[in-house]
């Protein structure tokens, strides 16, 4: 089977609201999502002590917090000793998943309060890489410079993504109903831009990141 026909390692998604979400905490979501995302905050910034540039591309600040100063660290061990440790993959993955729950209750894509540990209506797939067998060594060192197209279509992308999410804050306010067209195309941005982290990044497939917003 053609490595194109395989799916990619690295997945999301958000579960659609099958009940009416609450106008309530949607009107006041910016206020409400104030102290959790200065948990996040703090953590981003034992993460890796601050703004580490690529969020101009995300969107949403609160993802930047899945990347940590695990990143060099990492690129070192592939580079150097063929390994990905274990506890720096799990630190970067409940980060980035909690983040990605931080993020999603700011679109409104669910109004359940983010969790700090469970995964609730928000799945991450990333799976842990046997280095060894599934990633290049020195790919590391320029994998960052190969997704430069990605960053550029997701400047765009994340500009439609706050569009949505306007007309959908509007929509839930006077119907309590999410578009369903607006949720798919803001979780498939969301995809996007984790699985551009997942091969940029955090580093753990070699598999170029597909220009598609589908699973």
């Amino acid at each position: 089977m053609a490595q194109n026909d395989i799916a990619y390692p690295v997945n999301y998604s958000v579960t659609f609201p099958d009940r009416p979400l609450d106008r309530f905490s949607s009107f006041f979501r910016i206020l409400f999502i104030i102290p959790i995302a200065v948990v996040l905050g703090f953590l981003s910034q034992v993460d890796y002590g601050g703004d580490f540039g690529y969020g101009f591309w995300y969107g949403f600040w609160v993802s930047g917090a899945a990347i940590g100063v695990l990143f060099i660290p990492t690129l070192l061990m592939i580079l150097f000793r063929e390994k990905y440790p274990r506890w720096w993959y799990d630190w970067n993955f409940n980060i980035l998943k909690f983040a990605y729950r931080v993020e999603s209750y700011l679109l409104l894509l669910r109004d359940e309060y983010p969790s700090t540990d469970e995964d609730q209506e928000v799945q991450v797939e990333l799976p842990y890489p046997d280095v060894s067998k599934e990633l290049n060594r020195y790919l590391p060192l320029v994998k960052w410079l190969l997704a430069i197209p990605h960053y550029i279509v997701l400047i765009f992308l994340w500009i439609g993504v706050i569009v949505a999410a306007v007309i959908a804050w509007f929509s839930i306010l006077f119907t309590g109903e999410y578009p369903r067209s607006l949720h798919e195309y803001i979780v498939g941005v969301q995809r996007w831009s984790l699985r551009v982290e997942a091969y940029a990044f955090i580093l753990t497939t070699d598999r170029y990141p597909p220009f598609q917003l589908d699973p």
